[in-house]
């Protein structure tokens, strides 16, 4: 359910991203250097490295955040489901709905539990209050926290506790019915027990849509990623399995960060 396709929209074919010699600029500054990487559909995939390497700005890329930020540009080509999102007169909205985030602090609007779900699908001209209450529940339930609020629908989305802010973000994604879920350190501001909720969530997610997530953890990368990316100092020094990237890195550099020589 969502919104009608209109004849110009972009048709992806299937999710698979593939980025090419992918270089990004803030103003003069190169943040990040020549990033070539194929994330398939239905996992997730982790990018690990320490602050400032550059893994969120390539997060960024996935669904051109980084498009609101003055003086960035972008060379190299940036496929979505064979679609050149950087080419000429893309559909950028259309892109964000397909490609939704999560951000590091919670942000839910300054609105009701009901309301914060059922905004996207306003904008995409959904009125009748039917349908409406289904998007509404099933997200809650996708993002498994619809049996703690499910009888506080009218109260405000800011009285719930970090970790049920962090999930009402991600039920809010997902009322965009997207393909694909960026989470750029969803859990690093959260306690262990919203933490071990997110991740739980994360495993069932991905049985429907494809997840990249930006950790500072790499615990948690070990746990819930099927592949894992190692970023320094913006580029891509390494990507592979999660098993074999921390267990078998094939660069030196990899092997200091993970066996904590540095970060």
């Amino acid at each position: 359910m969502g919104k009608p396709r209109i004849s110009d929209e972009p048709v992806f074919d299937g999710f698979k991203i593939k980025v090419e010699e992918l270089n990004l600029y803030y103003g003069e500054k190169q943040a990040l250097k020549n990033v070539s990487i194929s994330i398939e559909e239905k996992q997730v995939e982790a990018f690990i490295g320490p602050s400032g390497c550059g893994k969120s700005t390539f997060l960024r890329t996935l669904n051109r955040m980084n498009d609101l930020i003055d003086g960035c540009r972008v060379e190299g080509k940036v496929e979505i489901g064979g679609q050149d999102i950087y080419q000429k007169g893309f559909d950028v909205p259309y892109l964000r709905r397909k490609v939704g985030m999560v951000f590091q602090k919670p942000n839910p609007f300054p609105m009701s539990i009901y309301d914060n779900i059922a905004y996207a699908p306003r904008t995409f001209g959904i009125k009748k209050k039917d349908e409406l209450d289904e998007i509404v529940v099933s997200s809650l339930k996708r993002a498994s926290i619809y049996d703690e609020v499910k009888d506080r629908l009218k109260e405000s989305a800011l009285a719930l506790s970090g970790g049920q802010q962090q999930r009402l973000c991600i039920a809010r994604a997902l009322s965009a019915s997207p393909s694909i879920l960026l989470l750029d350190e969803p859990t690093s501001a959260l306690d262990p027990v919203s933490t071990a909720k997110i991740e739980e969530l994360i495993g069932e997610l991905k049985k429907e849509i494809g997840i990249v997530i930006v950790t500072h953890n790499m615990q948690q990368a070990a746990r819930i990623a099927d592949r894992t990316a190692f970023f320094l100092m913006g580029e891509l020094v390494e990507e592979a399995p999660t098993t074999a990237i921390f267990s078998h890195p094939q660069d030196e550099r990899t092997l200091s960060y993970i066996t904590g020589r540095f970060g």
